[in-house]
Parts: structure tokens; sequence; C-alpha cells
């Protein structure tokens, strides 16, 4: 690991498994690699479910249409959040991105994300990677707020022109035009 948290692109992305609360309730031991094996996977590692910041970056998310509707990447989410705490944020929030249960901080602790705040509370830094069907690590985003690094919101739409810079926008439907 160096001295800059997080894992850097071109990296092999660890292959986790843990508890994935999809959208619909349900829960499955998950491994990265079979999420990413069906197309690329952003993984947005946030701090806790129902804490301000972390609903108006859930918010962000939802309501860019093209991280709801596309079929270029998958949104998965890793916090330190239990299963059952995870089950009511997705529907609170009506959330249509599955959420890995972190509890241990292991997937942010791989990603080499985990610190302390104000050398205390052990959490997961703010932070995205994009990771390609081959397992590579093609673009990551980590907060750098100077303080503390879980307070900065993911920007979206810098995150959105940079998937679709490594990976290219599928082609657009043109219903038999074209």
């Amino acid at each position: 690991m160096t001295d800059s948290p997080g894992l850097s692109v071109g990296s092999r992305a660890p292959d986790v498994t843990a508890p994935l609360v999809d959208p619909d309730g349900t829960v499955s031991e998950a491994s990265l690699s079979t999420l990413y094996a069906e197309r690329p996977v952003l993984l947005v590692f946030y701090t806790n479910d129902f804490t301000p910041d972390c609903i108006e970056e859930w918010c962000s998310f939802r309501d860019y249409d093209w991280f709801t509707t596309g079929e270029t990447v998958r949104i998965v989410g890793v916090s330190k959040s239990r299963v059952s705490t995870h089950r009511r944020f997705i529907d609170h929030l009506s959330l249509s991105f599955p959420l890995y249960a972190d509890t241990d901080l292991v997937i942010a602790d791989a990603y080499d994300v985990v610190y302390r705040v104000f050398k205390l509370v052990k959490r997961a830094h703010r932070s995205c990677f994009l990771v390609d069907t081959d397992g590579i690590i093609r673009y990551r985003w980590l907060a750098d707020h100077p303080i503390d690094p879980t307070r900065e919101t993911p920007p979206v739409d810098e995150i959105h022109e940079a998937i679709v810079h490594e990976l290219g926008e599928p082609d657009p439907k043109t219903f038999g035009f074209g």
C-alpha cells in the first residue's frame, strides 16, 4: 500500500465477498468478481446509511438518470452499515442500487480506504473505483476534504464523464433507423 489512500488506476481489483443487499431486499454473499463479470462496476464507498452527506450522495446517483437507466456500469455501494439498515435505506430513498454490508471494513481495507476520524473511529474514506470486466481499476475518485474525507460527496457529472471516457458509450438505439 502507498502513502496516499486508495488503490491505483491500473491495479487489479481485490476480489472480495460480503453480504450484498439488492434493491428488492434480498441478501446474498456476493463476490465482486461475479458482479464485474457481467458488466463494469462502480464501487462507491460511503460512511453510513442515513447520514445527511450519504443521503445527498445516493440521491445524486439515483437522480442522475444515466446511472439508473444505463447498462454501461453497475453502481454498488459499500458502507459499514448492517444489512437491516441497508434495507431501510434502500426503501427510504427508493434506490435501484445494491449495497454491500462491510460491517468490519474488510472491503474498505482491501481497497486501502480505511482511516480513523480524528484518529478515533474507523471509517471508509469516501471514494469510488471503476472496475472493468477484467477486474482492473480504470478510474478512481477520492474525497480530499482537508479535515474529514467523509464529508465530500462524489461529483456525479465528473464520474459519468470519466466512465464514458474509459468505457465508451453504448451504441444508441436507432429503432431501425440509420
